[in-house]
């Protein structure tokens, strides 16, 4: 019988899993104390983390619940034009926390019909920080700010059109 992707990907994980905390044991016997300090790090970084995580799977959930395919399409799909820009954009420059956590939220939302340009904007205009806004006028002044903000919402427009481009030719997101 053969073994589908999925089950080849969570076989995979399971060995990774294993491997890691074999190691971590092993190296337990040896030197206790630094893998004690290592594990109060990761359990720190993971206290810090909880937020935005809960966050991002209450976003999850809101979006499976109220996000239909249709509505998706309709803003973020390949008829939304400069609305579905806009929205990635402004999206982009508002949402916080840690990049990786949002990735699942951009993956159910590409399965609803989101445009691989639109996830790419979304993605590029997370360098623009609203709450460093300030520090960065106070460093470079504001004429600085204001072109380097526009540059990068021009260049997430550019990337994202050359990333749909490209995924048009050979689609590269899979299930």
């Amino acid at each position: 019988m053969k073994e589908k992707n999925g089950d080849k990907t969570l076989k995979y994980s399971l060995y990774f899993l294993l491997s890691v905390v074999l190691l971590y044991v092993f190296l337990f016997l040896l030197i206790p104390w630094k893998i004690y300090h290592s594990l109060q790090i990761a359990l720190h970084i993971f206290i810090q983390i909880i937020p935005v995580i809960i966050a991002v799977i209450t976003l999850m959930g809101i979006s499976n619940y109220f996000l239909k395919p249709k509505t998706v399409t309709k803003y973020l799909g390949k008829e939304s034009g400069v609305r579905g820009w806009v929205l990635a954009i402004c999206f982009g420059i508002l949402s916080h926390g840690s990049i990786y956590v949002w990735y699942p939220l951009l993956k159910e939302l590409y399965k609803h019909g989101m445009r691989t340009g639109l996830i790419a904007a979304f993605l590029y205009n997370r360098a623009v920080k609203i709450p460093l806004i300030p520090l960065m006028i106070f460093y470079f002044g504001i004429p600085f700010v204001v072109i380097l903000t526009i540059y990068t919402i021009v260049a997430s427009v550019v990337e994202g059109k050359v990333l749909e481009g490209i995924n048009h030719l050979s689609p590269v997101i899979e299930e």
